[in-house]
């Protein structure tokens, strides 16, 4: 089996997600990867197409985010003669020219709805159409996709469709940011110079213990792209010299935004933290408003009648308030807990705002989120 050599890492999260590119790529399935600009999705892409059966056969990869949207369409898929102006020969498209190969189709979640509706058909079928033609073209083509977006938050906006997304995710592979990859930044880094030693013809006297602890640290927003890109400044500008802290921070300096990046460990992002920490913040809220709701109820079971929480309007007259009736007669149906009164209390104002939940949980000075559980809660 052939293996891209520049797909590199030893890392728990690269290792086992190698084992996964290998299952995938003997197969014809669709294969859609998700990750970070620069994070070696192309990479990933070529390793596939590698170790797959169609490894002797063509390549392309199309980045749908650098064409021009009235022309994509077109690239992929090809015109014929006068389809528009310019169009002065029948030409082949992506799709055709990799005819019994691999397309890799980067930045996928930028490709135009008009555009995504004719590459369902390709998906599903093999067929297309030229720009200019009515008929029909095949072509026997493995189609692997990569995306740095959130394809869920792009099919909710309306911006990818739905059926186009669970038909290109048929194997899903996620690869790791590189702050996340430990050691492989260093294995990348070496790499890196025999191939820029070779091409620069520099002989590169190395890094101390101390830049290499440095370059762990750092949080790489641009990724392998990033890592590879100041490897060449280091070997080209500072002339093969051996690279201490000193030196590798002030490139890393140039490079970021903020100096503090170099200083501190990188931070992963922890999407299931991120959630959790997003959960605990919005908890908080709404027992602030919980707190701040029970403050009011508090104050109208004084002997004045119950007004809304602006204090500009009654939601009803007493003679239609059950809960002033029961006040004045002081009967034994009077409200006799703070959970009663709130119920009621959110009951009149729903019915005062006809049912209108926004309205409702303005008027009460809650959250949309907090009045939908109330009303559950209360079976309202």
């Amino acid at each position: 089996m052939k293996r891209d050599s520049n797909f590199i890492g030893k890392s728990q999260l690269v290792t086992q997600l190698r084992e996964l590119a290998l299952q995938v790529a003997d197969t014809e399935i669709t294969v859609l990867i998700i990750g970070e600009t620069g994070a070696g999705k192309e990479v990933l892409a070529r390793f596939i197409h590698a170790n797959s059966r169609r490894a002797d056969k063509s390549f392309i990869p199309v980045n749908c985010g650098a064409i021009p949207s009235g022309i994509l369409e077109s690239e992929l898929f090809g015109h014929e003669k006068g389809a528009f102006t310019g169009a002065f020969q029948s030409r082949k498209g992506y799709f055709e020219s990799a005819d019994r190969g691999t397309i890799f189709l980067d930045e996928i979640g930028e490709m135009p709805l008009e555009t995504q509706v004719k590459f369902l058909r390709v998906l599903e079928t093999g067929e297309f159409q030229r720009v200019g033609s009515s008929d029909s073209v095949y072509a026997d083509t493995r189609i692997i996709a990569a995306t740095n977006k959130n394809m869920f938050q792009a099919v909710a906006d309306g911006n990818f469709r739905e059926d186009l997304y669970y038909r290109l995710r048929s194997v899903e592979l996620q690869i790791p940011p590189l702050r996340e990859r430990g050691p492989d930044i260093l294995l990348l880094a070496e790499h890196f110079v025999h191939e820029f030693e070779r091409k620069h013809g520099v002989i590169f006297e190395g890094f101390t213990h101390e830049a290499g602890e440095l370059m762990l640290r750092y949080p790489w927003p641009g990724n392998i792209r990033e890592l590879r890109n100041l490897v060449e400044s280091l070997l080209i500008l500072e002339k093969g010299k051996r690279i201490t802290p000193e030196i590798l921070e002030k490139h890393l300096i140039q490079r970021s935004r903020h100096k503090s990046l170099v200083h501190e460990p990188a931070k992963q992002d922890n999407q299931e933290l991120n959630i959790i920490y997003r959960s605990l913040i919005q908890l908080r809220q709404d027992i602030n408003d919980v707190r701040q709701l029970l403050e009011r109820l508090i104050e109208e079971r004084q002997e004045r009648p119950l007004l809304l929480p602006d204090n500009t309007a009654r939601i009803q007259s007493s003679a239609s308030n059950p809960v002033t009736e029961e006040r004045a007669s002081g009967t034994s149906g009077a409200v006799n807990s703070l959970d009663d009164l709130e119920k009621k209390t959110i009951a009149e104002t729903l019915a005062v705002c006809e049912g209108n939940k926004r309205k409702t949980a303005g008027l009460l000075g809650i959250t949309e989120r907090t009045l939908y559980r109330k009303i559950k809660a209360y079976g309202l």
